[in-house]
């Protein structure tokens, strides 16, 4: 196809990610596909505009399940993976206060510049897709290879390829076959959860989420949710500005001078903490790295391990942090009346169902609900996670 379309492959690999999708992964690309539609207006809006294939939506399907807060033993946070140093080289902010790898609008402005430059670089999108998974170098080490003065296509060097960066340009066209035709491939894809409307409004002073939420009768998860970047739900001691649901502006005028003045999040480094673990049968530096999400070369300079092999039963000392990365996971909490919940403003039905540890289909189903549509003062049915 020309440069600026992504071409639709059908191929053995690609056909072997679909039924993957069709099978163990079944509900977590549907739910992933509903969650995307909070986030479909502003993403698509950015690629238009830079001129990039709208298909490139759906890779934080893959990248990030679209959860904002994912986070990957790699370092790699937000909807498009940026690991921190990545994240600098293309304008996002990370300091004690914020990490707009979580932010959506500038990460995905981050992200365009990043496919634009790997297209510059390549020329091919499916090539760009295998350079933003495993890096621009190591795809050139690949090419360089080859022992031609020119790349024909991404098929060229496919084989190559880590496994992983093998695997993941068939997953995203697989992906784009799914969503094109979602019966043929046995998919019920309605009913996306819709963005959430906001509004904006400069604020400067330190201020927790929850009260913010409190004051304005919204969710604490929904101004969470509208303020991802924020690594202690607090806004930081500068001005920032704050996004609130729809038609919150006036009342959140009102009642700033009641919203309390927090105190500056105490940033404690993270202590090491050391564990010992017996090497079983099978297990490599690589399974055990992953396990406690530290590096290979780390496990190797506490243990004085020259090489990689290991041998069953040979104990190791593993250096922990017992303070994780400051994620965005929301609380759990009781409310006044269990087994009801009255919908707050910017309340979205898949943050009441993430709220209990219900899925989206369940809450459905318990309410009698044909879509996804809520109002605000409505009362639903909700179980307790347990």
């Amino acid at each position: 196809g020309k440069n600026s379309e992504i071409p639709l492959t059908m191929n053995a690999d690609v056909e072997k990610e679909i039924r993957s999708f069709q099978g163990v992964e079944r509900d977590s690309f549907i739910a992933a596909y509903q969650r995307s539609g909070m986030y479909s207006s502003a993403i698509l809006k950015e690629l238009k505009k830079a001129g990039i294939p709208e298909e490139f939506f759906w890779l934080p399907l893959i990248e990030s399940l679209f959860k904002i807060n994912a986070y990957s033993s790699a370092r790699a946070l937000g909807l498009w993976q940026f690991i921190p140093s990545t994240g600098y080289k293309f304008g996002l902010i990370r300091n004690a206060w914020i990490d707009e790898r979580m932010d959506v609008q500038k990460s995905t402005q981050a992200a365009i510049a990043y496919l634009k430059e790997l297209h510059n670089m390549f020329g091919d999108w499916l090539t760009v897709l295998a350079a933003y998974n495993c890096g621009e170098g190591r795809v050139l080490r690949v090419i360089s290879r080859q022992h031609i003065n020119y790349l024909d296509s991404f098929w060229d060097l496919y084989r190559q390829l880590p496994n992983e960066t093998a695997r993941y340009v068939p997953r995203f066209l697989a992906i784009l076959h799914i969503i094109k035709d979602p019966q043929k491939y046995g998919f019920d894809l309605s009913d996306p959860e819709e963005p959430i409307s906001t509004e904006t409004v400069k604020v400067n002073k330190i201020m927790k989420l929850k009260d913010i939420a409190d004051k304005i009768g919204a969710s604490d998860e929904t101004m969470a949710l509208l303020n991802p970047e924020l690594k202690y739900k607090m806004t930081p001691d500068h001005e920032y500005d704050l996004r609130i649901p729809e038609q919150s502006l006036e009342k959140f005028k009102l009642v700033y001078n009641d919203i309390p003045e927090s105190q500056k999040p105490r940033l404690v480094s993270a202590r090491k903490v050391f564990i010992k673990h017996r090497v079983r049968r099978g297990e490599t530096l690589s399974s055990i790295a992953r396990k406690y999400h530290v590096s290979i070369s780390t496990i190797k300079f506490y243990n004085k391990l020259r090489s990689n092999k290991l041998i069953k039963g040979r104990r190791l000392t593993i250096p922990t942090s017992k303070r994780g990365y400051a994620r965005v996971n929301i609380k759990r909490k009781s409310v006044s009346s269990p087994g009801r919940y009255k919908v707050r403003k910017g309340d979205t039905l898949s943050i009441i169902a993430s709220r209990y540890g219900m899925t989206l289909n369940k809450i459905r189903k318990l309410n009698d609900l044909k879509t996804n549509k809520i109002y605000v003062g409505q009362r639903l049915k909700v179980i307790k996670k347990r």
